[in-house]
């Protein structure tokens, strides 16, 4: 099992979760929700934390290469975030209803005897301050560090965002199967397992479909402003998307991204700037992903949602997943505070959400990552150079 990746053992989990749900006495299926309701707790009291670890330094970090060049790439990433965001939530709101027509998951129902089965017990974990709370002290010391220069809080923040991230991948991450294990038994044995099944296949596809969609968009425009054929700059950019979908790391493709972005004709130190950075700044991808998952769970639960409300969503999600860690799921984790704070969700749909989010992590990760070329055709373009014609 050690060897096994999140994806497999997430599935061998749901597989696990649905015959114990399905033949599994009372007891079994309880016992594990309650282990679903101290680890969602524990879960909500790492919110906050998680925020001021991932936003905090990255937000430092930035303001450390202060310059024109790292402003303009940094609007750009930007820019494209919340266009593929704004993307994701037209197309689900136009494809979603007809696709799940009829369909309903109320997981956290009015009587949860009705539908989930409630833990033996319950341990409160509050956390240590609220999720507005952790951005605005984020930002805060995120954007004094850049101010100020001050060495010994960027170390601080550093070693407190290693703590954080040994605590998703050495905590969070490996607990997340028997989390979701116990998620889906509670769910068979309510009967709503058909319908998340259903959700997962339908909102997969549409997903994968929007990732390609995005990419084509961002090497017609970064091709045809730098002045290459955007089809053949894509091409040269499918080792990095395979790599990405194989480690699910942005970090870890790096070294493919900016090798195929310099056979791209960009000029070395243009590229050897914005491929690192873009690998933790801009996650078009990723925010596809959450943007239509959420829309999707919202629908299933009844949930109302609208262009007003998920729009400061995705502005804040362009944000909050500012570095995020190089594991399997530091997208999601890093949005659980605002998933939870702007859009409502509960402890059970944060959970779901996680579960439909890893399900595809590595294909968000691949569109990052190759649009990544893209922003460095148009960085490329700005500072004035020409595709080098001989790469």
């Amino acid at each position: 099992m050690k060897k096994l990746g999140l994806l497999p053992k997430l599935i061998i989990a749901i597989i696990l979760g649905i015959i114990i749900g399905s033949v599994g006495p009372k007891w079994s299926v309880q016992t594990l929700a309650t282990f679903n309701g101290l680890f969602g707790n524990f879960l909500s009291f790492t919110i906050p934390l998680i925020i001021v670890g991932f936003v905090a330094p990255g937000i430092g970090e930035l303001g450390e290469k202060a310059g024109k060049l790292l402003g303009i790439t940094a609007l750009i990433a930007y820019v494209s975030t919340i266009f593929s965001g704004s993307l994701a939530y037209f197309t689900s709101s136009v494809v979603l209803p007809r696709i799940l027509a009829g369909e309903s998951l109320n997981v956290d129902a009015v009587n949860p005897e009705e539908a989930l089965l409630e833990p033996f017990f319950t341990v409160e974990m509050p956390p240590i301050f609220g999720v507005m709370t952790a951005l605005l002290i984020a930002f805060t010391i995120g954007l004094g560090i850049a101010a100020v220069k001050s060495e010994a809080i960027k170390k601080v923040m550093q070693e407190f965002q290693a703590i954080i991230e040994k605590l998703i991948s050495k905590i969070i991450i490996p607990l997340l199967p028997f989390h979701i294990l116990g998620i889906f038994a509670n769910m068979t044995h309510a009967g709503q397992v058909v319908t998340i099944l259903s959700v997962f296949s339908r909102v997969f596809i549409m997903v994968i479909l929007l990732h390609l969609t995005v990419l084509v968009i961002q090497f017609i425009v970064g091709g045809t402003f730098a002045g290459g054929n955007p089809f053949r700059l894509l091409k040269n950019m499918i080792p990095a998307y395979l790599t990405a979908i194989g480690t699910q790391s942005s970090a870890a493709t790096i070294p493919v991204t900016l090798a195929q972005t310099k056979k791209n004709g960009v000029q070395d130190e243009v590229a050897e700037f914005v491929v690192p950075l873009c690998a933790t700044i801009h996650l078009s991808g990723s925010t596809i992903t959450l943007v239509s998952c959420s829309i999707a769970i919202m629908m299933l639960n009844n949930m109302p949602v609208s262009f007003a409300s998920m729009f400061p969503f995705i502005l804040m999600l362009g944000i909050t997943m500012v570095a995020a860690p190089g594991v399997p799921g530091g997208a999601v984790m890093a949005a659980l505070g605002i998933l939870e704070s702007m859009l409502g969700f509960p402890q059970a749909l944060l959970s779901l959400m996680i579960a439909l989010y890893v399900a595809q992590d590595s294909f968000g990760t691949a569109t990052n990552i190759t649009g990544d070329g893209a922003i460095a055709l148009l960085v490329n373009k700005i500072s004035g150079y020409k595709l080098n014609k001989q790469a």
